[in-house]
């Protein structure tokens, strides 16, 4: 998703923030936080059945992420291009 469409939906996205603590705690949008490194030992935490965003500093984890969780079966994800950081340029 880009950043322009992810700011009009903001209000109604599942969001999965997968930076890490320190990252998190600097700035975040709320939503689920479950930093990258653990993601697969967390990964029972997060439903297969919800809607997720996924999102990152800049894209490039968000997408790694995204990977991996379809990997492992989720259908409803997808990831904010460009990151955090393409939303708050906008």
């Amino acid at each position: 998703m880009i950043a322009t469409q992810f700011k009009k939906e903001l209000h109604q996205l599942n969001l999965l923030d997968i930076r890490t603590p320190r990252e998190w705690d600097d700035f975040n949008l709320g939503g689920f936080h479950v930093p990258l490194d653990v993601l697969l030992e967390r990964i029972a935490e997060i439903s297969i059945e919800k809607s997720w965003m996924i999102i990152c500093y800049n894209g490039t984890q968000s997408l790694i992420a995204l990977r991996l969780l379809k990997a492992k079966g989720f259908t409803n994800i997808d990831h904010l291009e460009g990151g955090l950081e393409a939303y708050l340029s906008l």
